[in-house]
């Protein structure tokens, strides 16, 4: 049986990022800055 306080601690959520995981003078971060990544997001969610 769970305790109240177990209950609480499953609904809630935790944000992260991998931003800080990241090393600035990675491929993805020179990929991301030399290409319009969110539009082809956007192009995608289009296609579906």
């Amino acid at each position: 049986m769970m305790t109240k306080n177990q209950i609480n601690e499953r609904e809630q959520l935790k944000m992260l990022t991998i931003e800080p995981l990241v090393p600035k003078d990675h491929l993805v971060r020179k990929l991301d800055a030399a290409m319009n990544l969110k539009k082809l997001a956007t192009w995608t969610w289009q296609a579906i």
